[in-house]
């Protein structure tokens, strides 16, 4: 019969098999700027009191199931943590049977760490109304409390409260994104209500940023609203982006607003996700100053007006606007989190009749007055003239 081993016994096995390394070399290594990473294996209790910067957060009884998703780099230099050094020496042993190659558990943990005055950070805490509003958020590795905290505290501006900012607002909103900016200048009319789900036959009249707000407001209450009842020109759009935000929305109809958005956040370095609708068909791209190509590259002329017909006149299938909105904002999210690939240098076209979606490639134009090699264009121009030369 073989022998039963004790606590005692089991621990100072595994420590036989592990390699442990002091909190002082794991603080020169930081200093040093060595390429490591420290796995927090506490519980989240435990976390919320505070944690070393940068580290990867991995509870124990979770690390069989997350560590291949969190920790992908099989090579990585990892040091496991845990307030004491128990924990995070039986967390070293399983990462090397998963086939982690250079792992050390950290002697003493957290609490000797932060005893000794080595870097703490001490997570803003949610509350627990957000906490179970945004579960299903926080129980995703690539988002977390973390991410969700930096949603919190995000800022993106929708360019129109009509078809296609109706849902990237109620989707923002509902994600947690802490201040939502709405600039409309229109009233709600019943021609609005077959798609932009924003608005109710009730508030028929009512100008859309006040409706916006209303449904804002009523979907999730963490979220500010900050109304704009104009129309973006040259002469208020240094006052309207200049407000901090991190990502514009556009959801606009007309060619001349487009034209100085992009222009406007061009010299601001701010990315814009882009969409457009046309009867049954839609796009949406992401125009992101000094990653890829801007508005302009893509459109260096408006098409005349006779090609290029808004929704009043040509119709539109009143879902449509539901999907290109929807994918705005799983771009603006993407952004905010600095998750995924967003569509720079790409754009996605989507045929609702054919059900088909097809993406492009847009390459920056080295000749572009806005973004090129030379630009040309310092200042705003007339947008509405530009847009109606002759043969344009």
């Amino acid at each position: 019969m073989a022998a039963v081993k004790t606590y005692t016994d089991l621990l100072q096995s595994v420590r036989q098999q592990i390699r442990e390394v002091s909190l002082d070399d794991v603080k020169r290594r930081m200093d040093a700027g060595e390429t490591f990473v420290v796995v927090d294996v506490r519980e989240k209790v435990e976390r919320d009191q505070g944690f070393v910067p940068g580290s990867i957060h991995i509870p124990r009884g979770y690390l069989e199931m997350q560590a291949e998703q969190k920790l992908p780099d099989r090579e990585a230099r990892i040091v496991t943590m845990c307030a004491g050094g128990v924990r995070s020496a039986f967390a070293a042993k399983t990462l090397q049977e998963l086939g982690y190659r250079n792992v050390e558990s950290a002697q003493k943990g957290f609490v000797q760490w932060k005893d000794r005055g080595f870097p703490v950070e001490v997570p803003q805490k949610l509350t627990q109304d957000q906490q179970d509003r945004y579960s299903r958020h926080i129980l995703l590795p690539e988002i977390g409390e973390a991410g969700q905290k930096k949603l919190l505290s995000s800022r993106v501006l929708l360019l129109g409260a009509g078809g296609l900012g109706s849902p990237a607002a109620l989707y923002l909103a509902a994600a947690g994104v802490g201040t939502l900016g709405v600039i409309d200048a229109d009233v709600v009319d019943a021609s609005n209500l077959q798609r932009q789900v924003l608005h109710a036959t009730d508030r028929v009249g009512m100008p859309k940023v006040d409706s916006a707000e209303r449904t804002i407001k009523g979907l999730n209450p963490d979220v500010r609203v900050v109304k704009f009842a104009e129309r973006l020109t040259s002469e208020n759009v240094d006052r309207v982006f200049d407000a901090g935000w991190d990502v514009i929305v556009d959801g606009l109809d007309n060619f001349p607003t487009r034209y100085l958005v992009n222009d406007a956040s061009v010299m601001k370095g701010i990315p814009v996700v882009h969409g457009s609708i046309f009867r049954f068909e839609g796009q949406v791209t992401v125009f992101w100053p000094g990653k890829g190509p801007c508005y302009r590259c893509l459109y260096p002329e408006p098409p005349p007006p006779e090609l290029a017909p808004s929704c009043a006149e040509a119709g539109v299938l009143g879902i449509l606007p539901g999907l290109v909105g929807t994918l705005q904002a799983t771009e603006a999210i993407k952004i905010l989190l600095g998750k995924g690939d967003p569509l720079v240098g790409r754009l996605l076209t989507y045929e609702s009749l054919a059900m088909k979606f097809r993406e492009l490639r847009l390459r920056r134009d080295k000749a572009c007055p806005m973004c090129g090699d030379s630009p040309t264009i310092t200042k705003y121009i007339d947008y509405e003239g530009f847009c109606a030369l002759p043969g344009r």
